[in-house]
């Protein structure tokens, strides 16, 4: 009798001021087909005690990760999901870690391959949502005449920006549970190019009425780091909220290609 294969193990990674607890329609979704699931907060997110305004690096930011990618077992491989700046967690792992991890899925993220080093990078990655006018709310721990140690997207602007599909349940608890993000981080992230970071297959996911990312710029990134799959939602920035089902779907399907 052929020996029967455990299913893959998921880890996902939220994005900017969100936290393991977004997660949790997904969560659910996966452990109850009988996969193994860890959400992980990043270093000044969710429960973490960390105040954003001191993390300066990415590195110390994705601290979290990669120490749980370090303290794998031998042979032990996972699916990464990264959701929105999530992906920029995901692509330092590829670098450091790819003999780990057995896919990487991007959600709505950025997919930038040696992260935020070319003018062409900050066009295809940053979110430009400047027609809704000023939209954030920064804080300069290292003194008004430094940039902006973190960011938070204004309550008033969050449903229209964020999660303009999703449930109302949805965004009363995200408006109860986001935090400032840690912007000095995001902008040093710079990955050094690993031997193995073509080898993990990757795929990207891309939310069609996105008003953070959008599409052109997620596009674009697919354009220049092509993956193995793309798969599109009818979703807003937030899948993980307003469309939980079809999300779940596209992992179980992008799990399936893998060739084991």
């Amino acid at each position: 009798m052929a020996e029967k294969r455990s299913l893959p193990h998921f880890v996902l990674i939220h994005g900017a001021g969100h936290g393991a607890w977004c997660w949790y329609k997904i969560r659910c979704l996966l452990e109850t087909s009988g996969y193994k699931v860890t959400c992980l907060d990043l270093k000044g997110s969710g429960i973490d005690l960390c105040d954003p305004n001191t993390i300066l690096t990415f590195h110390e930011y994705n601290k979290p990760l990669l120490d749980f990618l370090s303290n794998l077992p031998e042979n032990h491989k996972v699916i990464l999901v990264g959701h929105s700046a999530g992906g920029l967690s995901l692509t330092d792992a590829i670098h450091r870690f790819g003999k780990k991890i057995q896919m990487a899925i991007y959600i709505s993220a950025n997919m930038l391959k040696y992260g935020f080093c070319t003018p062409q990078d900050d066009e295809d990655g940053e979110p430009h949502p400047s027609e809704y006018g000023e939209i954030n709310v920064f804080e300069y721990g290292m003194g008004i005449d430094q940039p902006p140690t973190s960011v938070i997207i204004k309550e008033e602007f969050q449903c229209e920006i964020l999660y303009q599909m999703s449930p109302k349940e949805d965004l009363t608890l995200a408006s109860s549970l986001l935090r400032p993000a840690p912007c000095r981080a995001f902008r040093s992230a710079q990955f050094v190019g690993g031997e193995d970071a073509d080898s993990v297959p990757r795929v990207y996911i891309k939310t069609l009425h996105d008003r953070v990312l959008k599409l052109s710029q997620q596009e674009a990134m697919i354009r220049r780091w092509q993956p193995s799959l793309v798969f599109a939602l009818e979703s807003d920035h937030c899948p993980v909220f307003s469309t939980p089902s079809q999300l779940f779907s596209c992992l179980i399907n992008a799990v399936a290609s893998i060739k084991f």
